[in-house]
């Protein structure tokens, strides 16, 4: 669930060898590195909490939030990586009931949040997105890069697309499609030009980052350290393989190749021992190092999926 970032450096023996950066994907074979833990123990300083898919229309999970102390992360920073809720007045209480508890919230919107299924008001995804950016400006929640005593936070939107897969397909096996498994496919509204099926969605998502890009370089120049965070996943590599999901066809909603490229950009080819990108979606837990990145997950996810986790079942 909520997890703690270290804010110290770790070991550079700890880290993958890294090569020149390429993805190294060919069609049809997804080139796994080893990975390795990046928490560590000797944390200092500013605390950043992060966390993802809260999905506060279950009630269990609305009490969770409502359960978090109002005195013990006065001064911290939380990052919250999407879905938080689909309807918006269940948006609007998580907001401001972690914006009370913390003294810095950051967010980005995941597809949950964007849905319109049971909205009283008629309109789409992006007018959606709009109003919940104006409301976190209203609670004071922070949906743009800044710096928090030295640290350089960098939100970043981001949707997913379904050539993001190059794994090779499991075959054999009747698999639903994905009209019939993601409800994102209904339950968002876009306007024409604007598709699930294809690419739109990944640019138009991605091309929003661009207003921000003279604040990130002012934060490239001053900070020694930065944290970007997306809701979607930016390598397949974060997502176990096929044959080891409950629903194969996962890697074809849950990432993008833009956004892996937008990483990049901000922290470097070949990076730092303090980079980190956070992200959600997938409702894995997750803290690797990949080619010099530190990659974060940590979702609260639905309480069907933390009763299986509790009870030893995983990827099901």
């Amino acid at each position: 669930m909520i997890s703690c970032l270290s804010l110290s450096s770790y070991s550079f023996c700890e880290k993958i060898a890294l090569k020149k950066y390429r993805r190294c994907v060919k069609r049809g074979c997804i080139k796994r590195p080893q990975v390795v833990s990046g928490a560590k123990k000797d944390g200092f300083g500013l605390r950043v909490f992060v966390l993802s898919d809260l999905h506060t229309d279950y009630p269990e999970n609305m009490a969770w939030v409502r359960s978090l102390s109002t005195k013990r992360h006065e001064k911290d920073v939380l990052l919250v990586a999407g879905d938080v809720a689909e309807m918006y007045d269940n948006f609007i209480l998580t907001m401001s009931l972690l914006k009370e508890r913390f003294e810095y919230v950051f967010f980005v919107p995941g597809n949950h949040d964007l849905w319109c299924r049971w909205e009283t008001e008629d309109f789409d995804s992006l007018e959606k997105l709009n109003k919940l950016l104006d409301a976190c400006k209203q609670l004071g929640v922070e949906t743009n890069p800044a710096v928090i005593d030295g640290l350089g936070i960098i939100p970043l939107f981001s949707w997913y697309h379904e050539s993001f897969d190059r794994e090779d397909d499991i075959v054999g096996v009747r698999i639903p499609s994905l009209d019939m498994a993601c409800k994102d496919f209904h339950a968002c509204k876009w306007p024409g030009n604007l598709s699930n099926r294809d690419t739109s969605l990944a640019l138009y998502f991605d091309l929003m980052n661009e207003k921000n890009q003279n604040t990130v370089k002012q934060i490239q120049s001053t900070c020694s350290q930065i944290i970007t965070f997306s809701h979607f996943v930016p390598r397949q590599e974060l997502c176990p393989e096929k044959r080891m999901l409950f629903y194969p066809k996962l890697p074809k909603i849950i990432g993008s190749d833009w956004l892996e490229d937008r990483i990049r950009s901000i922290h470097g080819v070949e990076s730092s021992s303090l980079a980190c990108h956070v992200f959600g979606h997938t409702h894995f837990c997750w803290d690797a190092v990949v080619d010099a990145i530190r990659y974060v997950q940590a979702p609260l996810a639905y309480p069907r999926e933390r009763k299986r986790r509790m009870n030893g079942e995983v990827l099901s």
